[in-house]
Parts: structure tokens; C-alpha cells; sequence
């Protein structure tokens, strides 16, 4: 699958950098500017998100497929790569199946194991059931999901995804449907198998759980060259939160 991006700079070491679930590519793009100082940055939409096309397979067997073929369309070699949260395990999952094709590896809070489905899958039942036709104003949508999700920065979050359709309407750009109906397949429960000696640097926020120290024996199980790094007062969403300690972070890395 050809998949949409988003690419900044012109240097010689490439950094393709992968979304988390619901995301796309513009959720990075003042990161990805700074990180084109040192780096040609590839934005990604993974498929059935964004601006990528959708379709109803949705695995990380396809969706590393899709980065292959993205990597072979623009003649990238051995980038670092760059995922969070859904993107972590797409780049975790890409550096087992294809180790001699990537330099580094950047997974920002996530670990290779099984995390619960029962919030996404109560989140897209929610979004699906939104009669988007019947809204003129996005405050409209936000006021009405704020009953059931107090986090307004996860709100405004999803509200990204929202565009105007061409009968004027308000639709979502990720593939609602297929994401309802695949969710559990993002959620093996035997993530990787065997060992990846691809040189790997962990990011966790501190106020997240979703790399914990049962995870570190997991990664150790998993990872032969890997570090880990904790950023202060920062959740899940720490590019975001904190984003020039997570620059500094990344780019203290990317150039060793």
C-alpha cells in the first residue's frame, strides 16, 4: 500500500517516524521540523489512518509491509526509526522482521507485549455511534464526547481526525469501521519471538504505565543493545507534553 507522508529536510540519514492509534502524520509535524536539522523526516499515515488509503487488513505483518514498500518507493536504506504507542509496536515489529534494514530503532512508550483492548474498543463503539451528519460545529462533537472523556487533550486529539466530506459533512479520516472490527489484531498476545540486536532506545513518560519494571524483563528478554529513558512529568503522550526534553532525548540518540 502506497502510504501518504509528509517529508522534511535533506540530509543523509534518514528518520521515518510512525503515529500511535488514531494519529497521523500532523501530530508530528513540529517535531519532525526539528528533527530535520539532522535528518531527512518521514512522516507517515499508517493505513486506515489519515491521509493513507484504508483497507480491511489491518496487522503489523501489513502495516510493516506498508514501511517496506515506502522504504523501497523513496530509496531509504537503513533509516532510524521512530514510534509511538501503536507506531512503537509497528517499529518494534519491523525491526524483528527486518533487522539488516534498519540503523536504529526509537520506541516512545510502548513495550512488546499485550495491552488491554477494552478502552479502544469502547472509545470506537463511542466515536461509530456519532451521528456526524447532524453537526455543524466541532464544539458541537467535543461537548457531547466530554460526558463520557474528561481529558480534553485526548479529545482534541481525536477531533484531528475530523474533516468535511464532499457532501459537507463531518467525517472521521481513520477507517472507523475496520479499526472496530480489527482492534484485537493490534493486540497479540505473543508480540515478538526471539531476539533483536537492532540498537534500541526505550522512552517512557513518568506519569505513563505503559512501560512498567515487568516490561524492562520483557524487553531485556527480547533486546540484546537497548536503553531506556524516563521523562518527568509526562504520561503517554510525552512528545507532546514535553516535547523539547523529548527532542533533546531523541536527537541524543540518533547521534551517538
Amino acid at each position: 500500500m502506497k502510504l501518504y507522508s509528509k517529508i522534511y529536510g535533506d540530509k543523509a540519514q534518514d528518520l521515518i517516524i510512525i503515529h500511535g492509534l488514531f494519529g497521523m502524520s500532523d501530530n508530528w509535524n513540529s517535531l519532525g521540523k526539528q528533527f530535520s536539522k539532522y535528518c531527512r523526516v518521514h512522516l507517515l499515515d499508517l493505513r486506515n489512518h489519515g491521509r493513507s488509503p484504508h483497507s480491511d487488513d489491518f496487522n503489523y505483518e501489513v502495516m510493516c509491509g506498508d514501511v517496506l514498500e515506502y522504504m523501497e518507493d523513496n530509496n531509504i536504506e537503513k533509516p532510524i526509526i521512530l514510534g509511538h504507542s501503536l507506531g512503537g509496536k509497528v517499529a518494534m515489529k519491523f525491526a524483528f522482521l527486518y533487522p539488516d534494514k534498519i540503523e536504529k530503532l526509537i520506541v516512545a512508550d510502548m513495550a512488546p507485549r499485550r495491552y488491554g483492548t477494552d478502552f479502544h474498543q469502547n472509545l470506537l463503539s463511542t466515536l461509530y455511534r456519532l451521528p456526524l451528519e447532524n453537526f455543524e460545529k466541532r464544539e458541537e462533537i467535543d461537548k457531547l464526547l466530554a460526558s463520557t472523556y474528561e481529558d480534553k487533550g485526548m479529545r482534541l486529539f481525536l477531533l484531528k481526525n475530523l474533516y468535511r466530506n464532499e457532501n459537507k459533512e463531518f467525517a472521521w479520516r481513520f477507517n472507523i469501521e475496520v479499526l472496530l472490527e480489527k482492534v484485537n489484531n493490534i493486540q497479540e498476545a505473543d508480540f515478538v519471538k526471539g531476539v533483536c540486536d537492532v540498537p534500541t532506545h526505550f522512552i517512557r513518560g513518568e506519569n505513563s504505565n505503559y512501560i512498567t519494571t515487568e516490561d524492562e524483563l520483557i524487553i531485556n528478554k527480547h533486546f540484546l543493545d537497548f536503553s531506556i529513558a524516563t521523562i518527568e512529568e509526562a504520561g503517554h503522550w510525552l512528545h507532546a507534553e514535553q516535547s523539547e526534553i523529548f527532542y533533546n532525548e531523541v536527537m541524543g540518540f540518533c547521534l551517538l
